[in-house]
């Protein structure tokens, strides 16, 4: 049985970054490098069923052990692509055997991270400081396969499994063309997350918004009464937002307008937001708020100087979770079960289950043992990933342990 760290290693080598500046499907064609290795490796292992689609999905099926055809059908989601905030090209990973708690120095940087205490004497794989690691979400796609490798060497009773690895998850189209039908599970779950003891159902409601300014422009020399700077229009529409509403001032459940990206000149400036809240009230009211702060701007310098365009991204999972509470709490018993403390916080993001769940799979989220996701400073926790693998087992496990029967199941009961 292959070892969980260099399956993850051998994961890392693939530059995998999505972009959602080409409009493509998937957005990049190196993401086809890694999902062809998997699916030759999923050959390898012996499941038979294994597809590649042309949008760089990759499914595979394991039939039900004897008698346990009846199950409900159980999936495990994890994705292919790795942020563009850092460099996922030419990843050199540093692995500490038994993390003895001091700081971690990447590289020949200056940068250097400090696990939690809770970790020593585990091993830690970091960066070198100049690229991210890709553990969000390598890691989750090692578990799975360590746990399907587990199921087959071992021959572990299971009801049917299906696996999915996505694509472009990243800049929030993973599910775009996600075949519920053909993945054939009635349940999943994702493992794209932080703390491998970690158990999330609920998520951001978000949306993205491009603002955009039209400025009058004219030789600054002649300027007087006349020029309308459009980058000036940018910088007073992004003052009149609330202040510490932004990531960098808000946790929890609390909601943030994040600026990603600006551009411009005297006559065009462009401000692009993410606008995130756990409460949809709350979340329409930003986008309300984007609304009126252009139409003072219009009143104010005339014309249509000012236009918001807001575009909806994914909804909160809990409205569906919340039907299915089994679902959390066998995944619950499942972490306790390999161990470990369960901890259930809402996520300050989203992931492809958010939307699976409103496509008609319920899908909550697992960790996958890595931290500090989207940058140079993310590592991953070997012994973490480990237990994760249990805990995908004991849930398998539940599922054909557990006396409910299918439709109670389905109708959420417990």
């Amino acid at each position: 049985m292959k070892d969980i760290k260099n399956r993850f290693l051998e994961y890392v080598a693939f530059d995998t970054q999505s972009d959602e500046s080409t409009g493509t499907h998937p957005s990049t064609e190196k993401q086809f490098k890694l999902a062809a290795f998997i699916k030759e490796e999923l050959l390898a292992l012996g499941i038979n069923d294994v597809t590649l689609t042309d949008q760089c999905y990759v499914y595979a099926k394991l039939p039900a052990s004897p008698g346990c055809e009846n199950v409900p059908g159980l999936g495990f989601i994890a994705h292919l692509d790795t942020s563009g905030a850092a460099s996922g090209a030419d990843i050199k990973p540093q692995i500490i055997e038994k993390w003895s708690g001091a700081p971690i120095r990447l590289g020949e940087t200056d940068l250097q991270v400090k696990p939690s205490p809770t970790l020593i004497g585990h091993t830690i794989i970091t960066t070198d400081g100049t690229t991210l690691l890709g553990a969000d979400d390598k890691a989750g796609i090692a578990i799975i396969i360590t746990a399907v490798e587990k199921i087959l060497e071992e021959n572990i009773s299971h009801g049917p499994i299906s696996i999915a690895f996505t694509p472009d998850e990243e800049i929030g189209e993973g599910a775009d063309f996600f075949d519920v039908d053909f993945f054939g599970a009635d349940y999943a779950y994702t493992v794209d997350g932080g703390s491998p003891n970690m158990i999330e159902g609920e998520n951001f409601n978000a949306s993205s918004a491009m603002v955009t300014f039209k400025g009058v422009s004219t030789h600054p020399g002649s300027a007087k009464n006349f020029m309308i700077n459009a980058q000036k229009l940018a910088m007073e529409f992004d003052s009149m937002l609330p202040p510490y509403e932004t990531p960098e001032h808000t946790t929890g459940r609390e909601g943030f307008y994040h600026l990603c990206s600006s551009n411009g000149d005297v006559s065009y400036a462009q401000l692009n937001y993410i606008l995130r809240d756990h409460d949809a009230r709350l979340l329409k009211k930003k986008e309300e708020n984007l609304l009126r702060i252009a139409r003072y701007l219009n009143e104010k310098y005339g014309a249509e100087r000012v236009s918001v365009q807001i575009k909806d991204s994914y909804r909160n999972m809990a409205e569906v979770i919340e039907k299915y509470p089994f679902l959390m709490k066998l995944a619950k018993d499942a972490i306790t079960a390999a161990g470990m403390d369960y901890s259930q916080n809402p996520i300050r993001g989203g992931t492809d289950g958010a939307r699976l769940s409103f496509m008609g799979l319920p899908c909550p989220n697992l960790g996958y043992g890595g931290y500090c996701a989207h940058g140079e400073t993310e590592y991953v926790d070997v012994d973490g990933m480990k237990a994760v693998v249990q805990v995908l087992l004991n849930i398998i496990h539940s599922f054909i342990s557990n006396p409910l029967p299918f439709n109670d199941r389905k109708n959420g009961a417990v």
